[in-house]
C-alpha cells in the first residue's frame, strides 16, 4: 500500500491532466493489488507513457511492508508457501490455466486463503505469484492428521549439568537465547477438541513456521486439479512436472544480513547467518534446535550428523597427527633410509632395470629421498594407528546410535514413523500407470504397474551400471598403460639431462609418473562422475519407483556402488596389485603382452599409494566446496541481474526467494554422498596415510559453514520434513566400517614394509646391538645379468654381472635358482598371521 497522501496526489495529478488533454480515467481495484490502478479510455500513445509512468511510480513507491513483508497485503495474515507461474502462449496454455484454476479452487475449498499478485506486479513483467495462508482451522485439522506434537506443559527438568570442566569450553559455545531458541515443554500428539489442554498463547504463532509449510505442502500435494482420462489428477509436484507452475516454495523469515522489522515475527534466517553461517564462527558450535525449528528434522539430523562425525575426527586427526610428527622425527635415524643412502652400502648396490631396453642399471642411493619420504608414513606406528582407527570406526558408529537415539528423545522422535510423502505415489509413476488394483489394506484401487514393465528397465539399470563400472575399471587400466609408457620416457629423458642429475635426487622417475598418473586419474574421475550423475538420475526415473522412498533407494545404489569404483579403485590397484605380480627379472609378467608389469619403490608400494590417496582426497574435497560455493552464487546473480531493479533489495520478498536456487528433495543425498566417500577415504586407507583424519576435519569444519552459507542465503527455504535417523546412510557406514578393517589389515601386511622388518627384526638379524642393520641387502634378491633375454637387456651395455631386485628369491648359484626362498614363506606367514589377529 503506498504511503499517506500519495494516492490523493497522484489522483489529483491525473485529473489536472485529463482536462488538458480530454481523457477520463475511471479507478478500479485489481484483484492481484490494492493500489489504485487508473485506466485510460483513450489508447492514445501520451496517455500510454502517463500510465506507465504511474504505474511504475506506484510500484517502487511501495512501502517496506510491501517490500519485504511475509504476509499478505493486510499485515495480518501469515504467507505460509507461495506458487509462481509464468503465462504462456504455447498450445497447451489453456490447459495449464484450466488445471490452476481448479487447483486454486480447490485449495480454498480446503481452507486455505490464497492471494494473487498480478505479473504486471512482478519485477520481470511475466511471473504470476500465489501466496498461500493456512489459517487455524486448517492448522489444527492437519496438524491432528499429521500428529504433529505440540506443548501442554513447560518442562521442569534441567536442561544442561553444569560440569566442572564447562568454563574451557566457553569459546565455542554459543548465547542460551541462540542455542535453546524455545523452552523445553511436555508435548503430546495436538488434538484440536482439547485445545483447551495446549499453551496456546496466540493463534498466530503457536505453530512454528516450519510446522505451517510442512502442513501446507502437505495440502498441496494431495490437492486434485482435474479429472483426465478418467482418472483423478491431484498433487503440486505433478503440476510442477508439467510447468503448470514453475516453483512451489515457503518462504524465508526475511533477509538474512538484517533483522526483521515490525510487524513481521522474529527473523529466524538472520539469526541462523549470524550464529550459525559464518565462516568466522568455524570454531563454533551449531545452533541445532533453531535448525530444526527453521528447516525441520530432516536437515537438522544431517547437520547433527556432520557435526557428530567431525568432533569424532578431532581424535583421529590428534592421533594421526602424533604419527606423522613420530615419522618426521625418526626420518633421519631410520636404519633402512640410512643404508639406501649410504654411499658404501645402497651406492654399491646394483639394480636391475625398471623397464625393457630403454631402463639403465641404477644404483640403489639414488632414491635416498624417497626413501626417507616412505618413512613417514611407513613406520612402527603404522601399525598403532591402524588398529586404533580399526576402534575408533567401531565406536563412531556406536556412539552415533546413541547420540541419535538421545536426539529422538529430545526431539520427540521416539515414535515417529516415517514420513507420509516418502509414501506417496510419485507423479511419474501414477502418469504411466494404465492398470488398477485393489490395495489389500485401504480396499481402494489404486495405481499398478505389472512386474512385466519393470523388468526391462531393471535389466537396462544393472546393465548400465556394470557398463559404467566396466568404463571405471578401463580408465584406471589406461592410466596404468600411461604411467608404463611414460615411465620409460621420464627415464631416458632424465639420464640423458646432466642438468637433472641433482634433481633425480628427489624427483625419482617413479615419483614423477606416480604424480601426474594420480593427477590424470583425478581428472579421470570427475569427468566420469558428471556424466553418471545425469544418467542414474535418467535411469532411476525410467525405472518408474512407485513412492520417493523407493526412488531414493534405487538411487543411492547406484550412485554409491559407482562412486565407490570410480573413486577408491585406483586406491585398491596401488594397494593390493601393483608390484604383487611383476614376476622376477628374466621372467616378467606383461600387461597385455607389451607393457612390463609396474613395480614398486624398493621401500614398498605405500609411499605411491599415499600420493594417489592425497591427490584424489584433498582435490575431490577442494573441488567440492568451490563447487557448492560458487555455483549457486553464479546462479543467483545471474537471476538478480535479469530482473529490472538489478537488486534484491528493491522487490518483494516472494520474488527475492523466487529468485534463489531450489534445495530439492535429492539436496540431502548429494550431501550425504559426499560425506559417506570422504568416510571411506579417512578409514579404508588411513593405515597408508595417517594425515587423512586432520584433512578431513579441515573440510568437514568449511563444509558445516558452506552448507550453512548457501542454505540460509542462497537457496529457498526447503519444505520441512521429519526424519528420525540418517536411513540408509547408516547401513552403509557400517559396511565400509566392516571393510575398514580388513583393507587396512591387508595394507599393513602386504603394502607396508613393516612386517618384513619384524620378522627380519627377530629371525634373520645377526646383529645384536642393530637388529635392522643388513635389512636392505638381505630383502633384495641377486640376479645374474647373464640371464636376461634379449628383449629386456639394456641397449648400452654395462660391465655389471649381478644386479639386485625386491623379492625373496634364490640366488643364481642355488639349484632352485630363482625360485621363493624360505623366508618369503616365513614372511607370508607373518602377514597372514598379523591380518587375522588385526580382524579378530
Amino acid at each position: 500500500m503506498g504511503e499517506p497522501g500519495l494516492l490523493e496526489l497522484v489522483e489529483e495529478e491525473v485529473r489536472s491532466n485529463s482536462q488538458d488533454t480530454g481523457y477520463t480515467f475511471q479507478m478500479s481495484e485489481s484483484l492481484s493489488s490494492r493500489e489504485t490502478s487508473f485506466l485510460i479510455n483513450e489508447e492514445s500513445t501520451p496517455a500510454k507513457r502517463f500510465n506507465l509512468f504511474l504505474r511504475r511510480r506506484l510500484m517502487f513507491q511501495k512501502s517496506k511492508q510491501s517490500k519485504d513483508s511475509i504476509f499478505f497485503r493486510d499485515g495480518i495474515r501469515q504467507i505460509d508457501f507461495v506458487l509462481s507461474y509464468v503465462d504462456d502462449i504455447k498450445k497447451d496454455s489453456d490447459i495449464k490455466a484450466e488445471r490452476r484454476k481448479e487447483f486454486e479452487q480447490n485449495l480454498r475449498k480446503s481452507g486455505l486463503e490464497l492471494e494473487i499478485e498480478d505479473k504486471r506486479d512482478s519485477e520481470d513483467g511475466r511471473t504470476y505469484f500465489v501466496k498461500i495462508h493456512a489459517p487455524w482451522e486448517v492448522l489444527a485439522t492437519y496438524a491432528e492428521v499429521l500428529g504433529i506434537k505440540m506443548p501442554i506443559k513447560e518442562s521442569d527438568i534441567p536442561r544442561t549439568e553444569h560440569l566442572p570442566f564447562n568454563c574451557m569450553f566457553a569459546p565455542v559455545k554459543l548465547p542460551e537465547t541462540v542455542k535453546y531458541p524455545r523452552p523445553e515443554y511436555f508435548t503430546v500428539q495436538f488434538n484440536r477438541r482439547r485445545q483447551e489442554l495446549f499453551l496456546i498463547d496466540d493463534k498466530a504463532t503457536f505453530f512454528k513456521s516450519s510446522s505451517r509449510n510442512r502442513i501446507v505442502y502437505y495440502i498441496l500435494s494431495r490437492c486434485p486439479f482435474g479429472i483426465e482420462d478418467g482418472k483423478i489428477k491431484f498433487g503440486i509436484e505433478r503440476l510442477l512436472n508439467s510447468n503448470t507452475y514453475s516453483s512451489a516454495y515457503p518462504l524465508h523469515d526475511g533477509q538474512y544480513w538484517k533483522p526483521s522489522e515490525a510487524p513481521n515475527p522474529v527473523n529466524e534466517r538472520h539469526i541462523l547467518h549470524k550464529n550459525w553461517a559464518r565462516f568466522s564462527y568455524f570454531y563454533k558450535e551449531q545452533p541445532l534446535d533453531l535448525i530444526r525449528d527453521y528447516y525441520g528434522e530432516k536437515i537438522a539430523i544431517y547437520f547433527v550428523f556432520l557435526g557428530f562425525y567431525t568432533e569424532m575426527l578431532f581424535i583421529a586427526a590428534l592421533v594421526g597427527l602424533a604419527c606423522f610428527i613420530y615419522g618426521l622425527l625418526s626420518m633421519g635415524s631410520n636404519p633402512s633410509s640410512v643404508e639406501i643412502c649410504d654411499p658404501n652400502v645402497g651406492g654399491q648396490m646394483i639394480m636391475c632395470p625398471l623397464c625393457d631396453q630403454v631402463c639403465d642399471y641404477w644404483r640403489l642411493n639414488t632414491t635416498c629421498w624417497a626413501s626417507k619420504f616412505s618413512h613417514l608414513f611407513d613406520n612402527e606406528s603404522t601399525v598403532f594407528f591402524a588398529i586404533f582407527m580399526g576402534i575408533w570406526v567401531t565406536l563412531f558408529l556406536e556412539f552415533w546410535k546413541q547420540r541419535q537415539a538421545r536426539l529422538g528423545y529430545e526431539w520427540d522422535l521416539v515414535d515417529f514413523e516415517e514420513e507420509q510423502q516418502q509414501h506417496q505415489l510419485r507423479p511419474e509413476f501414477e502418469a504411466m500407470c494404465k492398470h488398477r488394483k485393489m490395495n489389500a489394506v485401504t480396499k481402494e484401487m489404486e495405481p499398478h504397474m505389472p512386474l512385466f514393465r519393470h523388468i526391462p528397465w531393471y535389466f537396462l539399470s544393472g546393465a548400465t551400471v556394470t557398463l559404467w563400472m566396466a568404463l571405471v575399471v578401463t580408465s584406471m587400466v589406461a592410466v596404468i598403460v600411461y604411467r608404463l609408457s611414460v615411465f620409460a620416457a621420464f627415464a631416458s629423458f632424465m639420464e640423458s639431462e646432466a642438468s637433472l642429475q641433482e634433481v633425480k635426487r628427489f624427483f625419482t622417475p617413479q615419483l614423477a609418473t606416480s604424480l601426474t598418473g594420480s593427477c590424470l586419474n583425478f581428472i579421470v574421475i570427475l569427468i566420469l562422475n558428471f556424466f553418471y550423475e545425469k544418467i542414474s538420475a535418467w535411469i532411476t526415473k525410467m525405472e518408474l519407483p512407485r513412492t520417493y522412498q523407493e526412488y531414493e533407494s534405487s538411487l543411492t545404489l547406484k550412485m554409491f556402488l559407482f562412486q565407490f569404483v570410480n573413486f577408491y579403485s585406483s586406491c585398491f590397484y596401488v594397494a593390493f596389485f601393483k608390484g604383487k605380480f611383476v614376476g622376477y627379472p628374466g621372467k616378467y609378467t606383461y600387461l597385455f603382452n607389451v607393457w612390463r608389469s609396474e613395480e614398486c619403490d624398493p621401500g614398498g608400494c605405500l609411499v605411491e599409494l599415499t600420493t594417489q590417496l592425497t591427490i584424489i582426497m584433498i582435490g575431490k574435497q577442494i573441488f567440492t566446496n568451490i563447487k557448492e560455493a560458487i555455483y549457486p552464487l553464479v546462479l543467483n546473480w545471474w537471476r538478480r541481474r535479469k530482473a529490472r531493479t538489478n537488486s534484491e533489495k528493491l522487490y518483494s520478498r516472494w520474488e527475492q526467494d523466487h529468485d534463489l536456487q531450489c534445495f530439492g528433495q535429492l539436496g540431502l543425498f548429494y550431501e550425504y554422498l559426499e560425506t559417506v566417500i570422504q568416510f571411506g577415504f579417512v578409514t579404508l586407507f588411513v593405515a597408508s596415510f595417517p594425515l587423512a583424519p586432520l584433512f578431513a576435519l579441515i573440510n568437514n569444519i568449511v563444509e558445516i559453514r558452506v552448507d550453512a552459507w548457501k542454505l540460509t542465503t542462497q537457496y529457498r527455504r526447503p519444505v520441512a520434513a521429519k526424519a528420525h535417523s540418517i536411513g540408509v546412510w547408516q547401513d552403509i557406514l557400517a559396511g565400509m566400517a566392516v571393510l575398514s578393517v580388513a583393507t587396512n589389515a591387508f595394507i599393513v601386511a602386504f603394502t607396508s614394509d613393516i612386517i618384513p622388518r619384524l620378522v627380519y627384526y627377530y629371525a634373520y638379524s645377526t646383529n645384536t646391538t642393530q637388529p635392522l642393520s643388513g635389512y636392505v641387502n638381505n630383502s633384495l634378491s641377486i640376479f645374474l645379468t647373464a640371464d636376461f633375454p634379449n628383449h629386456t637387456v639394456p641397449l648400452d651395455k654395462r660391465d655389471f654381472t649381478t644386479c639386485r631386485y625386491r623379492d625373496y628369491r634364490n640366488p643364481p648359484g642355488d639349484e632352485n635358482k630363482y625360485l621363493h626362498n624360505m623366508q618369503f614363506w616365513h614372511v607370508l606367514a607373518a602377514k597372514m598371521t598379523f591380518i587375522i589377529i588385526m580382524e579378530v
